[in-house]
């Protein structure tokens, strides 16, 4: 078996050494040879990595994506781009540093710079022979969308692909100017910088293929510091290859911070079929499968594709081990919600507290609790600070919260293990789709309960969210509150599947929240099917 960022045995090494190879080269090296090989979704699905990385793999293979629950979500990001003033400014100092070294070999070797216009008059056949050396000289279109043709005369030379790449920085740098979110179509935004920067649709698609092969003439070897201009160019190809699926949201700040300037124009990929399309054609037999994959009748909808085979299987457990339960109401039976009219009520916050206050004081171990977001988390912790319930909770467990920073919860998260393993006993605040609720297990005595505080329904008022709902309606017929309800569910489901990892794991998992059994059909349908799964194992 072979992991992408693990190397086999000492010799293996050594011979590496030897060679001069880096480890992940080495890696990269044994691909070809290894059996069994693990790594991460990106490898197949992201274009820029997967051309490098997973071409040689046969078409026999096997692929299976494990823990696929989020697999549209990693598709989406795959294909989006972001721009914001740093990368513009980035970009900029780049462009003046290959122009540098465009005038250097002018001086001392331009027979190079003419050998590569002659090459590319010829065409990008040969593409397939240029060495590709860094992940980042890959292309991020998919592979059936990669032009096979001559690169445009306006930009064979190198001082002309400056100019262009020059007035599309200047471009992108008055869009970012707005005081108004702008949404426009691939289509519109061709015509309009064709319109006022005179670069057409074409030359805009091969602005990879031309960056590529310059760099690899001015032997560039310190790619990281050209990450602004590649992403330029991401886009622009990216821009100019795709007509569908794809949108362009300006945004002059975040809605959730109005008061701070932050413009980003984003171009958005809304179908997840567009990236693992490649793996379904290249390969006979693709697996998709998690623990919380469910409905299952929904992802074929989402990546579009047709199942050959579609199973759910139930774990064989010799005891009941686990006791799922909804609450809606708190001890004074006012109803409990974290929905934005409700998540600032006294009586919610009240509620939620003394009900964490009751369950340390019986629950035995460690206890984690997941909440909608971090700005939500850092309120209510706050108010029961000040209503002195925190204090009281930490009469009986103590108390670790995941921050973002990854140093910070690391360390958390190791005094909680340090507290569970003495007998103390511990609470762990983390947040819904965070790098807890995906990535860690509380197994055994770290976990015997977990509380859900409300349903982590995505912000709503996302403009990215809101163009990805409008096209899943017009183009898969999937309704934006059946979406929204069907990822809420199959996150929290996520969360509270983290401290049962094994058939000798037990505990109790508790969603506080009155929408977990509201009167919708399609949300009564998933909750049902998340908890039945749950109760099997």
């Amino acid at each position: 078996m072979l992991h992408a960022h693990e190397y086999c045995n000492q010799d293996l090494r050594a011979f590496g050494r030897e060679k001069g190879w880096c480890p992940y080269f080495l890696a990269r090296r044994m691909v070809q040879f290894a059996n069994v090989i693990v790594y991460s979704y990106q490898y197949l699905l992201d274009p820029k990595v997967a051309g490098i990385i997973s071409k040689e793999l046969p078409k026999e293979s096997v692929v299976v994506f494990d823990e696929a629950h989020n697999i549209d979500n990693v598709c989406i990001e795959a294909l989006s781009v972001s721009v914001r003033r740093q990368t513009l400014e980035g970009a900029t100092r780049n462009l003046n540093r290959i122009s540098q070294e465009i005038d250097r070999f002018k001086a001392t070797d331009a027979g190079r710079l003419r050998a590569e216009y002659n090459r590319l008059i010829e065409g990008l056949a040969l593409r397939g022979n240029l060495p590709t050396t860094d992940i980042w000289l890959a292309n991020p279109a998919l592979p059936d969308d990669i032009l096979k043709e001559a690169v445009p005369g306006n930009i064979r030379r190198a001082e002309h692909f400056l100019h262009v790449l020059r007035r599309l920085v200047q471009y992108l740098r008055g869009r970012l100017e707005t005081e108004n979110v702008e949404k426009e179509s691939p289509v519109g935004f061709l015509v309009s910088i064709n319109n006022h920067a005179g670069i057409d649709q074409k030359t805009l698609k091969f602005c990879y293929d031309r960056l590529h092969s310059l760099m690899l003439t001015l032997e560039i070897t310190d790619t990281d510091e050209f990450l602004h201009i590649q992403t330029i160019c991401d886009f622009a190809t990216l821009i100019g290859t795709y007509a569908r699926g794809f949108s362009i949201i300006i945004e002059p700040f975040d809605e959730r911070m109005p008061h701070i300037p932050d413009p980003v124009l984003q171009l958005c990929c809304h179908d997840a079929s567009l990236a693992i399309k490649p793996v379904f054609d290249r390969f006979q037999s693709v697996v998709i499968t998690s623990g919380t994959l469910s409905p299952i009748d929904l992802y074929p909808r989402l990546l579009n594709f047709h199942p050959v085979v579609s199973r759910s299987f139930t774990m064989s457990l010799t005891r009941d081990c686990i006791c799922p339960m909804v609450l809606t109401r708190g001890s004074d039976q006012l109803p409990v919600s974290t929905k934005f009219d409700m998540r600032s009520d006294p009586g919610v916050v009240r509620n939620y507290g003394k009900l964490l206050l009751e369950l340390v004081s019986v629950v035995p171990d460690g206890i984690v609790c997941f909440f909608v977001s971090y700005s939500y988390m850092d309120g209510i912790i706050n108010a029961w600070n000040d209503h002195g319930i925190l204090k009281d909770i930490m009469q009986h467990k103590l108390v670790f919260i995941e921050t973002q920073d990854v140093v910070e919860t690391t360390l958390a998260l190791d005094n909680y293990r340090r507290a569970c393993d003495c007998g103390r006993g511990a609470v762990f605040f983390s947040v819904a789709r965070g790098k807890v609720a995906e990535g860690i297990d509380f197994d055994r005595h770290y976990g015997r309960l977990v509380i859900m505080f409300g349903v982590p329904f995505q912000y709503t008022l996302s403009k990215i969210l809101l163009a990805r709902l409008e096209y899943l309606r017009d183009n898969f017929q999937i309704k934006e509150g059946d979406f929204l309800t069907f990822d809420a569910l199959r996150q929290a489901a996520q969360c509270v599947g983290r401290v049962i990892r094994s058939k000798a794991d037990y505990g109790m998992m508790i969603f506080a929240d009155k929408r977990y059994i509201f009167p919708n059909s399609f949300s009564i349908t998933l909750t049902s099917k998340i908890l039945n799964s749950l109760i099997k194992g």
